[in-house]
């Protein structure tokens, strides 16, 4: 985690019954409005991408792990790649251009992305609008047709279109970088 900066000036983690800044139910419509075809499931509260296997059952599609770091320039980013994916912290920022990398705050995560930790997702760019995290999309992630994210809360998870996925992020001001990095073995597409 973000040790170099336990607290922002200004900015403190709410507590768990905080709202968020946009709901789930707020970013399904806004995925309506957009044309966004989209399909959630809910289910218990997941932390960890062994969780999500154990409780997923058959749900189609990739199934993502996402990232949110920082760079020794304070720059952040949000890298989301497949669940298997082997992503090497010190051999990444090569890849995509950045500064050293390292793990941000839970209090960077909910400052720029309005969500809380174990909810990271690429969903949550609809409350970056100033724009201040760069997106970072793996190459063999987007070669499944469908992808499944929490919608800002970790108890549900919703599948979406690649396609849809590159329009909604578009749509939130953002250009995400597609770029090849972390594939394992077992990455094939749908």
């Amino acid at each position: 985690m973000d040790t170099a900066s336990t607290s922002l000036p200004g900015v403190s983690l709410p507590d768990g019954d905080a709202p968020l800044p946009t709901s789930p139910d707020q970013l399904l419509a806004r995925l309506d409005a957009l044309g966004i075809q989209a399909t959630t499931h809910s289910h218990p509260p997941l932390h960890t991408v062994e969780e999500s296997k154990a409780l997923r059952g058959a749900l189609p599609g990739g199934h993502c792990k996402n990232l949110f770091l920082k760079d020794k320039k304070d720059q952040h980013w949000l890298v989301v790649a497949l669940e298997d994916a082997q992503v090497d912290l010190n051999r990444l920022d090569k890849v995509i251009g950045s500064a050293r990398l390292s793990f941000a705050s839970a209090e960077r995560l909910w400052r720029f992305l309005g969500i809380r930790p174990g909810s990271v997702t690429p969903f949550a760019l609809v409350n970056d609008t100033e724009r201040k995290v760069r997106v970072v999309l793996q190459q063999a992630m987007m070669e499944h047709e469908l992808l499944n994210y929490h919608p800002l809360l970790n108890d549900r998870t919703t599948a979406i279109r690649r396609d849809d996925l590159l329009r909604f992020i578009r749509a939130c001001g953002h250009e995400p970088a597609i770029v090849e990095f972390g594939r394992a073995e077992s990455d094939r597409a749908d």
